[in-house]
């Protein structure tokens, strides 16, 4: 039985409804999301305004209720929202599927495709009482890490056609994969980095590897000639993808916006999960190419990590990759931003304070999820 009261909000009329889809997937997902929606709830109460949300199946429980990862009952859902709350899906249960049917290949870039989901933005934030989470050395990382990852997510090798496996007149497999970039994609992409590096330390990082890769060539000549015409002011520089995995491990906040094309930024994003710490502390937000009915972009909200099957039931897992999660979806889907810097500053007091899941914990005593909620609710 839940220990949360997620009892509907009591609406004003006077007040902003936010409609979203809530989509909690597998393993650790649904307890993780109970937590956050609580503490939307309350966030809501406390700045004034309404959540009117529906829940759907999602990756491998759809694949189980529906047959399908992505079923069309719940997109009917996502497309009558204005934005998604996604929780993480797949588990050992459904890897004997074929590759095509699995919950994250299924789920996950239909998804995208379906509502033009092309700019992840991924923080990388460590805060610097929890560096003992960071397998890089204290000295390295004094005030912690405060960077972020700024990913195109609809095109390149992940969407490029032909994508082919066959066999060849020898015998042998074949298997064929085309990674593909125009202009448009490269500059939109490159407006969410500026846009982003304006915000924070007007500084941006593009990745490439224009030294064997064609469509590489092609986005550093695109990011140069538009940083040129609309962001002079922003400095901008390049780096190959695999110099700035080293450098990331080296010194990671040498950088403050990294601009990616999809699977270099899908690495790099993960490379900077781990000299953060924990996945379970860290938030994303895939945002579209077009508008809600508030004038935001439509978005899809999710933490960094995974499923973690081996935990998932048991109550231990951090729910504070989800709770932040929700927050980006309240500043960038709601425009909500005293409410979502309310729950990022509320995270980061109970988590200093030494409340902490086992994940982050460190010789401090581990609490299970709804105290780790509980916690964060309290300095909400």
């Amino acid at each position: 039985m839940s220990q949360f009261n997620l009892a509907t909000t009591n609406y004003n009329d006077d007040m902003n409804t936010y409609t979203f889809a809530v989509l909690p997937g597998d393993g650790i997902g649904p307890e993780v999301m109970e937590v956050a929606l609580e503490v939307l709830k309350v966030s809501g109460e406390k700045f004034g305004f309404n959540l009117d949300y529906k829940n759907a199946d999602i990756g491998g429980i759809a694949i189980d209720n529906h047959g399908l990862a992505f079923p069309d009952s719940t997109k009917v859902i996502c497309e009558e929202s204005d934005a998604i709350l996604f929780g993480s899906v797949g588990g050992p249960k459904w890897e004997n599927l074929p590759p095509e049917e699995q919950p994250e290949r299924a789920a996950l870039l239909p998804i995208r495709k379906a509502f033009s989901l092309y700019a992840n933005v991924r923080p990388g934030l460590l805060y610097p009482q929890l560096t003992d989470a960071s397998p890089l050395k204290k000295e390295r990382i004094p005030s912690g890490i405060d960077i972020v990852c700024i990913r195109e997510l609809t095109g390149g090798i992940y969407f490029g056609q032909p994508k082919s496996t066959k066999i060849l007149p020898n015998g042998q497999q074949q298997a064929i994969d085309t990674m593909v970039y125009q202009t448009s994609e490269i500059e939109r992409i490159a407006q969410v980095a500026i846009d982003t590096a304006r915000a924070r330390g007007s500084k941006v990082c593009s990745i490439d590897k224009a030294n064997v890769l064609e469509t590489s060539v092609l986005w550093r000549k695109v990011v140069n000639d538009f940083f040129e015409e609309h962001a002079p002011e922003v400095e901008l520089s390049h780096m190959y993808v695999d110099n700035a995995a080293m450098q990331l491990a080296r010194d990671p906040n040498q950088f403050d916006v990294l601009l990616t094309e999809n699977m270099f930024g899908d690495i790099l994003s993960d490379e900077m999960g781990v000299i953060c710490g924990s996945l379970g502390m860290l938030a994303s937000a895939s945002l579209g190419a077009n508008n809600n009915s508030h004038g935001h972009p439509f978005g899809l909200y999710e933490p960094s990590g995974g499923t973690a099957p081996d935990i998932a039931g048991m109550g231990i897992a951090n729910p504070c990759a989800q709770i932040l999660s929700a927050a980006m979806m309240l500043r960038y889907s709601f425009g909500e931003l005293k409410a979502a810097s309310a729950i990022e500053k509320a995270v980061e007091a109970a988590v200093t304070s030494g409340t902490r899941t086992g994940d982050i914990a460190f010789g401090l005593e581990s609490v299970d999820t709804v105290a780790m909620g509980t916690a964060v609710l309290t300095n909400l």
